[in-house]
């Protein structure tokens, strides 16, 4: 067995996935609106329930349990640099994921959000192409969601400020 910090994916794992985008919305917003887990649901439609396990997501040990495309998931927070770097993983189903998030200031109030995955396991070893798929199609998603969400949110108050300034 590949032993890998806690801090990274596996690179070695079956399936990797890295994606990126670039929002046009302040990044404390959009690193509120990843980090509150429970609200996942209202904006991410794949997201079918989502509920941190105690206390709030505060750093390293922190629990949280949700359901995507039919799976139940119990994650753990791994590394939590607040505004800049979240890591998490945990088992589901045979599959062991690790998934790291990054924020990164892109100058004009906006952001590039990096996200990248890893998924081991008896499950991944079976099948692992249609399950990297699978994957990158859910990793566009949230990455899709998450910047239409902010993106909204920040138009109004941009609009609402302009409006005010005229």
């Amino acid at each position: 067995m590949t032993t890998h910090p806690t801090h990274a994916i596996d690179a070695t794992a079956p399936v990797v996935v890295r994606l990126a985008t670039t929002v046009d919305a302040p990044p404390a917003l959009v690193w509120a609106l990843h980090t509150d887990v429970e609200a996942w649901p209202g904006w991410n439609p794949d997201i079918e329930q989502a509920r941190l396990d105690g206390a709030p997501l505060t750093g390293p040990g922190t629990s949280f349990t949700w359901r995507t495309h039919g799976l139940d998931i119990t994650s753990t927070v791994r590394e939590l640099a607040p505004g800049r770097r979240i890591v998490w993983g945990g088992p589901a189903e045979g599959i062991e994921g690790i998934h790291v998030w990054s924020f990164e200031p892109a100058g004009d109030g906006r952001v590039t959000v990096s996200t990248e995955e890893s998924w081991s396991g008896p499950a991944v070893d079976a099948m692992p192409e249609a399950l990297g798929q699978a994957l990158r199609e859910s990793l566009e998603r949230w990455l899709d969601h998450l910047k239409a969400t902010a993106e909204t949110v920040h138009r109004p108050a941009t609009a609402a400020a302009q409006a005010t300034a005229d």
